[in-house]
């Protein structure tokens, strides 16, 4: 359970520090990530071989243990995190992409 708190702590500070503006994410910049039930945060670093994107997700009011998902993004790629919702809805998605030099997180619609 301590573990737990320091991991939500933790990533609440670091989604307080980032806002997405025009220009996208910043490197190692922390981004709140809203899956409905399913929350936490990303951010990434520059390395020779692409864009590291970190997300750190966990359900909310559980105990359970975080999910860390690490990706690597050229130019013009992107990861989308979703997670389903009722019959007949979309699920909540968010979309992290990379277009040249920038990093843009946004909600984003999925279909069924």
């Amino acid at each position: 359970m301590k573990i737990h708190c320091s991991i939500i702590a933790a990533a609440i500070a670091l989604a307080s520090l980032g806002v997405v503006q025009a220009e996208g994410l910043k490197p190692i910049e922390g981004q709140a990530v809203d899956l409905g039930n399913l929350s936490g945060v990303a951010y990434y670093t520059v390395e020779r071989d692409g864009f590291h994107i970190v997300a750190t997700l966990a359900q909310q009011g559980e105990d359970g243990v975080p999910v860390r998902v690490e990706t690597v993004l050229a130019p013009g790629q992107s990861v989308t995190f979703s997670t389903p919702r009722g019959v007949g809805a979309g699920p909540d998605a968010v979309e992290i992409s990379r277009w040249n030099d920038h990093v843009l997180v946004h909600k984003t619609s999925l279909v069924n």
